[in-house]
């Protein structure tokens, strides 16, 4: 069940601090968790809980695949280990080892993104990352979740420990838009209806979410009644959501900090391909890399705003 949080405001507590305090309540209530860091133990919030856990947490250096590496022969042994590095790391290098080592393998290891598209921001390009979800999408056993705020990251951290098998989390490090109010609860696989419209649907992710939210309200003022899903689950996708709302409003817009190709857009277009042809558009990044800004600058730089929603809707009417 889920409820909304008050629009217009900032999570109270960073990301990077809600995965650190899951990791630490998990140690403390004896569970086998391991942590393993490649050399990002301070920008996780994570110095405190290695301090206090010593035999929890690994920091094994700038070596990202040997990460994942040591996390697959982690879990062979009983321990539930999360992995975290940033996104661009975490599937460009790493990619053979999460094909080889965690989903050929089957191996229970939860990989949690962090940084993504451009919430990298002064990182720049090389650490900004446009394509890791069409990456891991492609991997027959993977589960790819992006989180939308610090309420529905501490529900889906609280599930993952409690299921086996590769799951992919991507998410920024610090203050997301909050979205849910606390007390929500999450289905993996089920998309989030936010608000109902008859018109046109949008369907967003991660900080893209309250950029739809914002692009609603805009457009319904428009009198074009908008409806607006967080489809923080990309892989399985809620296929029978995705065409309901095809069928509604007959009119879709899919929104992702994530390259146009192999993410969400591909994912739902695959979906009403199969299942109800309607018009659609995707806002997201288009044949570009990264590059340093805030991340204000970037979301206009890269079309990432409500304004760009809009006008997506626009060319549809």
């Amino acid at each position: 069940m889920i409820k909304l949080a008050p629009a217009g405001q900032k999570d109270s507590v960073e990301m990077r601090k809600v995965y650190a305090g899951f990791v630490a309540k998990e140690v403390a209530a004896g569970s086998p968790i391991i942590a393993l860091e490649a050399d990002l133990m301070s920008s996780m919030a994570m110095d405190g809980v290695a301090r206090d856990y010593p035999q929890h947490v690994i920091n094994c250096g700038i070596m990202e695949a040997n990460v994942i590496g040591t996390a697959a022969g982690l879990a062979l042994t009983g321990r539930k280990p999360f992995v975290h590095t940033f996104t661009a790391f975490a599937s460009r290098r790493c990619f053979d080892q999460l094909f080889m080592s965690l989903d050929y393998q089957r191996s229970n290891v939860k990989v949690i993104a962090s940084d993504a598209g451009v919430t990298a921001c002064h990182n720049g390009g090389t650490h900004m990352s446009f394509e890791d979800m069409g990456i891991v999408r492609g991997l027959a056993h993977s589960v790819v979740l992006e989180v939308t705020d610090a309420v529905m990251f501490d529900d889906i951290l609280r599930q993952l420990i409690e299921l086996d098998g590769f799951y992919w989390v991507r998410t920024i490090r610090k203050q997301a838009p909050s979205i849910y109010a606390p007390g929500s609860t999450f289905t993996l696989g089920k998309g989030n209806v936010l608000r109902e419209g008859d018109d046109v649907t949008l369907i967003a992710n991660g900080i893209m979410v309250a950029e739809a939210l914002e692009a609603a309200r805009q457009l319904d003022r428009m009198g074009v009644s908008t409806a607006v899903i967080d489809m923080f689950t990309l892989k399985p996708i809620d296929r029978m959501l995705v065409k309901n709302y095809a069928e509604k409003t007959g009119r879709i817009v899919t929104c992702e900090n994530h390259s146009i190709h192999n993410g969400l857009g591909s994912a739902v277009a695959e979906v009403l391909v199969e299942t109800c042809p309607v018009p659609m558009r995707r806002v997201g990044v288009r044949e570009r890399y990264g590059q340093v800004g805030t991340q204000d600058f970037l979301q206009e730089e890269y079309g990432l705003t409500a304004a760009s929603i809009v006008a997506a809707v626009k060319s549809l009417l």
